[in-house]
């Protein structure tokens, strides 16, 4: 057996699938946000925001696993869109605060309708697509909670 036998074919590696299908998703979202002025993970955002209102930058970055480094511009960005609005949070001053603007609370239900486009463009129910989001569930916290070093050389 040589020593190429012992390597799974791009093909067949999950996280290339994943991977890829990640990159499916924001290609298709894509189309259905412009109109509303968003990008992909500024949609992100706002999904974290219509389920809870009024929370911490690092609360939000928690949520969607994402560093301020990255948050912040997508935060910035809207608010100039007058989606949100940040603040420091008069209990505690270094805590920033992010609350949904009246314009973006009514986006909500504008850009409802996205989500159920993609979904019927799957041809897909809803129960198959929760199973499957479990499954990645599953794998995504498996791998969140390996060591450092997963792999020894």
């Amino acid at each position: 057996m040589g020593k190429q036998d012992d390597i799974v074919p791009l093909e067949q590696q999950l996280c290339f699938s994943v991977y890829s299908a990640a990159h499916a998703f924001t290609a298709a979202y894509k189309p259905l946000l412009e109109p509303f002025g968003l990008t992909y993970p500024q949609y992100l955002v706002l999904l974290a925001l219509w389920q809870k209102d009024g929370v911490s930058v690092k609360e939000i970055g928690a949520k969607l696993h994402l560093d301020s480094g990255t948050l912040t511009p997508l935060l910035k960005r809207l608010q100039a869109s007058g989606y949100v609005r940040r603040g420091r949070d008069p209990a505690d001053e270094r805590l920033l605060r992010v609350e949904l603007t009246e314009e973006g609370q009514q986006l909500r239900w504008k850009v409802a309708k996205v989500r159920k486009s993609l979904v019927c463009s799957l041809g897909l129910t809803e129960e198959p697509i929760q199973a499957l989001r479990e499954e990645i569930d599953a794998v995504t916290d498996a791998l969140r909670g390996l060591p450092g070093k997963a792999v020894s050389a």
